[in-house]
């Protein structure tokens, strides 16, 4: 196979195209379903093979979160460093620069649905290229700039499409009951690299435009536990990048696969959620992710580090680097994006009330909450309150009004292996589990080093496309330990399909107003409480023993005695008086149980979401 130009024009009828995707490697006997005819033409270039020379001018273009809105940044060490080029409450996602470099295309949903754009980086001017209720993102441009690869969610599945860019013209090109998203066209014209579910996980796979049948499809990556994604092409094709989340043996991180060694395993070459080349391919732009903080860093094809790790705002949801050249001065638009500050989502409110002994904190209520102990630590309830009305606004129902823990007293005894839980600090809450049961909750495992932290996503009320993105990557199934098949007990579960509908990334949500997810305990595989994949704290930078010191006094922590956190409604804790022999008391006296009433949860099928307006 070659992935090289070829050295004169040749000129192929789009036709073919779209055939050559039309059935999947999996089910592809049992469908016979035939695209609409497109008679347009590509041209391919004769382009030279000769190894591109940079100038410099290199420049990493990112979407990055922040505020829970992801905006379009551009980033290079000396001219821009991390310069945000679009602002507003929406999210611009998927950055794919054009093979001229003078456009960006990506994916938003600025006008209440998904569909992809197109920005002229020389007057920052966007033109939308589709217009539909569903999702359409993560474009990839063609090599002569005609046409953009995208993924779009057709008939609850994500599959690949085709637009032309001037005519807006779009044809399906997958049909399958898998997953099917991130296209990267190769630079050749003639395969297109994509990540499928079809394997039952996300794997790597490639489509060879001059194949037939079941030979067209070849999985790349092959790992039955690990999770590929965000794949993309070197200038001339023959080497693939993607990344790679493993579940088991092998590293997680960034792998390099030679086209010209197909059957040759891809090469790890270092740390990263997601990479892209520059121009001559000799060095590789790297996102890393640690359990709730993202940094960008660059590698050469060695894995040796080439720049230290730069901190970022939020989650990195694409890039793409290349010597585009931007106008000096920026667009006007651009300006007054990198102008703009984004502003506290939330700020604390100290309660007037008695004063705790020896200045300590009180735990306070949260109203409508449905939790054994509807209270949390003074200094984060307002955090929780402003995550919870944006959590109404996103998914559509009030996802947090039943927990299934908020604070626990220190008179509470959690499950083993709990002893010295956030929960008890009151700044710590964990979201209903119930809801998984429901199907109104789905969890992603994530494996970061040697711990394992989970993604959690729940539904949204309205399935229209307004709200939302479609779930790309296999959840994880914590229940298929119980089946009895001694591998997966061993693995503390196993892939499940990928769920139908519309979902809301909350821990990405979360973490924007301060949460942030904690790993799972060592033995979580054979012990499902020990997952902890529904528990969000917020620390504040403290360590649990000083988190626990803010609400009580340090010999309530070095001894047994347990004793309650003050309220701002504190309640007297009698003690006992040792004598000598027995006293009479004169009068009844009421003595205060230690175990707390705990109000039921709701039953394990709840009735459907309200729907807020």
């Amino acid at each position: 196979m070659s992935f090289i130009f070829y050295s004169q024009r040749i000129k192929i009828l789009y036709l073919l195209l779209i055939t050559s995707l039309i059935f999947s490697a999996c089910n592809q006997a049992s469908q016979n379903v035939t695209p609409t005819e497109f008679v347009a033409e590509i041209t391919v270039e004769e382009t030279a093979t000769s190894l591109p020379v940079s100038d410099g001018s290199d420049k990493v273009f990112l979407s990055i979160e922040e505020n829970g809105y992801a905006h379009l940044f551009v980033y290079h060490p000396q001219n821009y460093p991390l310069t945000r080029i679009t602002t507003g409450e929406w999210n611009d996602i998927a950055p794919a620069l054009s093979p001229d470099k003078t456009k960006l295309a990506f994916a938003s949903d600025r006008n209440n649905f998904w569909d992809v754009y197109v920005m002229d980086l020389q007057t920052g001017n966007v033109t939308q290229i589709t217009n539909s209720n569903e999702y359409d993102s993560a474009p990839s441009w063609s090599p002569d700039g005609l046409f953009l690869a995208y993924e779009t969610y057709i008939n609850e599945n994500l599959e690949i499409a085709v637009v032309n860019v001037d005519s807006k013209e779009v044809i399906q090109l997958t049909y399958d009951s898998a997953s099917d998203h991130s296209p990267a066209w190769a630079p050749d014209g003639r395969h297109i690299a994509f990540v499928s579910s079809r394997g039952g996980d996300s794997d790597m796979w490639l489509a060879d435009l001059d194949l037939a049948g079941d030979e067209r499809y070849q999985n790349l990556s092959n790992t039955p536990f690990a999770s590929e994604n965000y794949p993309v092409w070197n200038f001339d094709g023959s080497q693939l990048l993607w990344s790679s989340i493993s579940q088991t043996v092998g590293f997680s991180g960034l792998y390099i696969w030679n086209a010209n060694e197909p059957t040759r395993a891809a090469q790890w070459i270092g740390d990263g959620m997601i990479g892209t080349w520059n121009e001559n391919a000799n060095q590789v732009i790297a996102v890393v992710s640690a359990p709730n903080q993202y940094f960008i860093t660059s590698y050469d094809l060695e894995g040796k580090v080439l720049q230290a790790s730069l901190p970022l705002s939020g989650r990195v949801r694409g890039l793409t680097w290349g010597e585009a050249k931007l106008p000096d001065p920026l667009p006007d638009s651009f300006i007054q994006a990198s102008q703009t500050n984004p502003q506290p989502l939330w700020s604390p409110i100290v309660t007037p009330g008695p004063e705790a002994p020896n200045q300590r904190w009180y735990v306070v209520d949260i109203e409508d909450v449905q939790a054994p102990y509807p209270q949390l630590h003074e200094l984060v309830d307002e955090s929780f309150n402003a995550l919870r009305t944006r959590v109404i606004i996103e998914t559509g129902w009030d996802a947090l009004a039943s927990l299934e823990n908020a604070f626990v007293p220190l008179t509470t005894k959690l499950e083993p292996g709990f002893d010295d839980d956030w929960l008890y600090t009151g700044r710590a809450f964990a979201i209903n589990s119930l809801m998984a049961s429901a199907g109104w909750m789905v969890t992603l495992r994530e494996d970061i080093g040697a711990q394992t932290y989970w993604r959690i996503y729940i539904r949204a009320s309205v399935q229209d496309g307004s709200l939302g993105e479609p779930i790309h990557n296999a959840p994880w199934n914590l229940n298929a330990r119980y089946d009895l098949d001694p591998v997966t007990y061993e693995q503390g579960g196993e892939y499940a399909r990928v769920p139908a509908g519309y979902w809301i990334d909350i821990t990405s949500l979360v973490s924007a107003y301060g949460w942030e997810r904690l790993p799972s305990l060592p033995n979580w595989r054979t012990y499902y409480k020990g997952a902890r994949f529904s528990t969000f704290v917020l620390t504040n930078g403290l360590s649990w023993y000083d988190a626990m010191k803010e609400l009580y006094p340090a010999e309530a922590l070095a001894t047994p005695t347990r004793v309650f956190a003050p309220t701002l409604t504190p309640t007297p804790t009698p003690t006992s008086t040792p004598t000598k022999r027995p006293t009479r008391t004169p009068r009844i006296t009421f003595t205060p149980s230690s175990t707390p009433t705990i109000t039921p949860l709701p039953s394990s099928t709840p009735t459907p979401p309200t729907v807020i307006p």
